[in-house]
């Protein structure tokens, strides 16, 4: 569940494959030796690529919704791997010249414009951040353009966990968070209007609207994360930390509103709470949300002619076998449903992997792509949600407790589920696929503990780690490129792709972001 789902920079250099000695190979930061434009002449392919891709409701970029689109896919057919397939690259690294403090999120609208969600990640020196704010910044160097808060909860006393960051159709920001929504001018950062948002049987102080999705009518659908009764942590990670000591989670809502006047058009209470995001799909006529709840994935429609929120009684899907713990959000691959288990930390059963036919919820297969026991001391997290490739017949799957990372193979007719690969890798993020279907590219990171045994909560609640970027074949996991190590990404952050072949990697433990770029390699790397 990405919403539960960070040391200085290492500066010992990595060389892949053939190459100069170690000692001989600059760092990515000192092999780019400032800032990294990308390729400019794939800055209006990439553009035209991604503008004939229908995205009703979102700004037409390689990047204008959280993660891709309403479905939260995960997919950016558009976004360039400018390295080699066949032989090998370097990778190339800048760090932005101004400072972004907790920063989670950034999307891209035109080529040059870069939109960025920060101060509502708490770090161990600075627990108590001053935001949420939204920044424009230049793509290329991070100089940015503008900042606008849109909170204090030192001085408000208010909630403040993770907020996404979604870009509208005609260049504006819909902004959601603690009880709250507003509209922000693209350009400007000016906020034009706000509203207050229902919390349903929530207390209004435990509850967070992190969860924006846009529907194909353009109205905006929320639903919020709730914080157990009587706890007082801030971040996301108060849902996990208070809930652990037994605190009662409330029910979350869900809220339809306006995308121009920001009214609330309709509200449904939600039966359990859903820590993690919800997606919109079309399903016939019908505008359909899929939310993952504690033990539940429970499918509503959107009626834009009577402007209400139903329940789809028929279709209930029950994932969780004896000793998982929790959904993570879900993901759409044909004409499946699939979700992932154990988005809380599981003691007693690995994560599995679970798909739902959409006309038949009884149809449904699932797997233990990491196995189903966990022996003595091991555990189970899986936070992030599936990556899928429709195109290829690939599911992927990360579970950070297990250390691993799948490539999991669907019959797009039967739903069956087999294993393409497995890889040691530990990452807290998504698994997004870069490029077109017969070239597609797996971006994952990977989280490097300074010794092999600590258990990975205590190093992601010290940020005791460091963490890299690495590009792979899509079908095969094998690598094509690897970065150096960096401080952690930021905790529920993402890595999204940049104009010209760029790749952001936003880090609340250091100062602002890294843009990275592939190349092949020449003999003097």
């Amino acid at each position: 569940m990405n919403a539960l789902s960070l040391i200085p920079v290492v500066t010992m250099a990595l060389v892949l494959h053939a190459g100069p000695s170690l000692a001989e190979t600059p760092s990515n930061l000192e092999a780019a030796n400032g800032p990294i434009p990308g390729d400019v002449t794939l800055y209006a392919k990439e553009l035209a690529c991604q503008q004939a891709i229908p995205t009703p409701g979102y700004f037409s970029s390689l990047n204008g919704a959280e993660i891709s689109d309403a479905q939260r896919s995960g997919r950016f057919p558009c976004a360039t791997f400018t390295g080699s397939f066949d032989g090998p690259n370097t990778v190339f690294a800048f760090r932005s010249i101004d400072d972004y403090p907790g920063i989670s999120y950034i999307n891209n609208r035109r080529p040059g414009e870069l939109y960025i969600v920060g101060g509502e990640y708490p770090t161990k020196d600075d627990p108590n951040m001053v935001g949420p704010y939204i920044a424009k910044a230049d793509a290329t160097t991070g100089k940015q353009v503008w900042r606008t808060y849109l909170d204090n909860l030192n001085v408000t006393g208010r909630w403040i966990g993770n907020a996404n960051l979604n870009i509208l159709a005609d260049g504006n920001i819909a902004f959601a968070w603690s009880s709250f929504i507003a509209l922000l001018d693209g350009d400007t950062g000016e906020i034009l209007k706000i509203n207050a948002l229902p919390g349903g049987e929530a207390p209004i102080e435990d509850v967070n609207f992190k969860h924006l999705t846009i529907a194909p009518d353009g109205t905006l659908i929320l639903k919020s994360q709730t914080r157990p009764v009587g706890c007082t942590l801030q971040g996301t990670m108060a849902i996990i930390e208070c809930s652990a000591q037994g605190m009662k989670l409330p029910n979350s809502v869900m809220v339809a509103v306006d995308p121009k006047t920001l009214d609330v058009l309709d509200m449904f209470q939600l039966p359990q709470t859903a820590a993690s995001p919800h997606i919109i799909a079309p399903y016939g006529d019908k505008i359909a949300i899929y939310v993952p709840m504690f033990d539940i994935l429970a499918r509503y429609f959107w009626d834009p002619a009577t402007k209400k929120i139903t329940a789809d009684d028929t279709w209930v899907g029950r994932p969780l076998v004896e000793g998982q713990k929790a959904l993570t959000a879900p993901s759409i691959i044909n004409d499946w449903v699939v979700v992932q288990t154990n988005g809380l930390l599981s003691k007693d059963k690995g994560s599995s992997v679970v798909v739902f036919h959409k006309d038949d919820v009884s149809k449904t297969h699932s797997i233990f792509p990491f196995g189903e026991e966990l022996g003595v001391a091991g555990f189970s997290w899986a936070p992030p949600k599936n990556g899928t490739d429709p195109e290829n017949n690939m599911l992927y799957s990360a579970d950070m407790g297990m250390k691993k990372v799948a490539g999991i193979k669907i019959d797009p007719v039967t739903g069956e589920l087999s294993t393409a690969f497995v890889l040691d890798n530990i990452t807290s993020t998504f698994q997004p696929v870069f490029g077109p279907a017969e070239k597609r590219v797996l971006v994952l990171t990977n989280v490097k503990l300074p010794v092999a045994i600590e258990p990975v909560p205590l190093a992601i609640k010290s940020s005791n780690y460091t963490e890299q970027v690495t590009w792979r074949d899509a079908a095969t996991g094998k690598i094509l490129a690897e970065s150096d190590f960096f401080e952690p990404l930021s905790l529920n952050a993402l890595t999204p792709p940049g104009f010209g072949g760029r790749v952001y990697f936003p880090t609340a433990e250091g100062k602002g972001f890294y843009v990275l770029q592939p190349m092949p390699a020449t003999p003097a790397q």
